[in-house]
């Protein structure tokens, strides 16, 4: 197979960014101009961290869009930016129930942010308040103190629901991007990583020691930019196709 369909394309085994194909295409992009080699190790510390920025730049173009949207400047149908956004981000949706002693509960140790929250017992929506002063006010007041109808929780390093009553919450939420077991495409709570053996004192790629990223496979690009950001190369998204398209070309 062409090594620009083996890096760029999706196959129907894999949906998600191969770890093996972006620490390919970041080593021999920096090597091919002699700007430094990039090891297994170094690559592995830096790997969770570039995900999580590409995570995170997600829900700040999410937002950017749906502003366009609202200035009508979005297309519609399948080319709709928002759609688009969302339908990455819904890979990392996911929903948990909550056990609350006294209204307490622990957040969900993967949790990446909250999308909603619902009353477990009468799938009341639960409102959200992030400061502490502003629930003290609602809980003093006569007319908006919450009930188990219109429950409200104050997030911060826990989870705390009023009235107190509440024994459960239904979460909504998005995850952090962890990783993939590259064998089966089972979700893993590891983070990324470059797994080797050493063969004539060469690194060579070992899928059963390896977990693979979590975010979409159309992310590649970004990932290699993103790592190759942090080891202070400039990439740019034409270095990382173009690169692609000579390794076709050498191929055929």
């Amino acid at each position: 197979m062409p090594l620009f369909f083996f890096l760029i394309f999706v196959s129907k085994y894999s949906i998600m960014a191969s770890v093996y194909r972006v620490y390919s295409a970041l080593k021999d992009l920096v090597n091919k101009d002699q700007r430094g080699f990039v090891t297994p190790s170094v690559f592995n510390s830096l790997a969770s961290a570039a995900q999580m920025n590409v995570y995170n730049n997600l829900f700040e173009s999410a937002a950017l869009n749906k502003r366009l949207r609202m200035s009508q400047f979005d297309a519609g149908a399948e080319k709709s930016r928002v759609k688009m956004d969302s339908e990455d981000l819904s890979v990392f949706s996911k929903s948990a129930t909550v056990s609350l002693t006294t209204g307490v509960g622990v957040k969900p140790a993967d949790l990446g942010r909250i999308i909603s929250m619902t009353n477990n017992a009468n799938s009341a929506q639960v409102g959200l308040v992030y400061d502490d002063a502003k629930i003290d006010y609602i809980n003093r007041s006569s007319l908006s103190a919450p009930t188990a109808t219109a429950p409200v929780a104050l997030i911060s390093n826990d989870i705390q629901v009023f009235p107190t009553s509440v024994a459960a919450v239904k979460l909504r939420y998005y995850k952090v991007p962890q990783g993939l077991v590259p064998s089966t495409g089972a979700k893993s709570a590891s983070q990324p990583k470059f797994g080797y053996t050493v063969t004539a004192g060469k690194e060579i790629y070992s899928a059963a020691n390896s977990i693979d990223f979590e975010l979409p496979e159309i992310y590649f690009s970004e990932l290699v930019i993103e790592i190759a950001k942090m080891i202070g190369v400039n990439l740019r998204d034409q270095d990382v196709f173009a690169y692609a398209a000579s390794q076709d070309k050498t191929a055929q």
